[in-house]
């Protein structure tokens, strides 16, 4: 006997702006999914060459303010110089932003994930799959150097750890 599902609305954070929230209650959406499921594999596989630093995690320079998830025009332009080339030519890959030590971990892990989300929404308004992107927000868990909570450290080396970086994940 089949038994029709109830379905309710749900509710979503909305970003009204750096550090304020504004919960809304929204109608639930439907949409039926399908799946190619390969029963058997055929044909040749390729490869394609891809210069080895780029599977490795390269640093994209964007100075992020503090506390902010916002890209700057300048930020834009080093997106726009250094990964769309890249995504351009079919490839996937993964973002990665974190944090300095300053404020909660539970925090800046949310503000490392709003950075990672700010830059894949940039690269998808730019015309990129959205396949193609995995965003990751680190937080505070892998600085680059002794800054941790507790210590006493200089703006240039906080900045140092509010960075984004990505690599190479797979080749088309």
């Amino acid at each position: 006997m089949d038994v029709p599902a109830v379905y309710g609305s749900i509710k979503k954070i909305v970003l009204v702006k750096d550090a304020y929230q504004e919960e809304v209650t929204v109608p639930a959406k439907y949409k039926t999914v399908t799946k190619e499921v390969l029963v058997n594999k055929g044909g040749l596989t390729t490869w394609k060459e891809v210069e080895c630093e780029l599977v490795n995690n390269t640093p994209l320079p964007i100075n992020w303010n503090l506390g902010s998830a916002t890209l700057t025009s300048a930020a834009k332009r080093i997106i726009d110089a250094r990964l769309l080339p890249i995504l351009k030519d079919g490839v996937a890959v993964a973002i990665e932003s974190h944090t300095d030590s300053r404020g909660t971990k539970a925090n800046n892990q949310n503000l490392s994930e709003r950075r990672a989300q700010a830059v894949t929404n940039y690269l998808i308004s730019k015309g990129v799959n959205p396949s193609q992107l995995t965003g990751n927000g680190l937080g505070e868990s892998k600085l680059t150097n002794r800054c941790a909570d507790g210590v006493s450290c200089t703006e240039a080396e906080h900045r140092a750890n509010r960075r984004t970086t990505f690599r190479v994940v797979n080749q088309k």
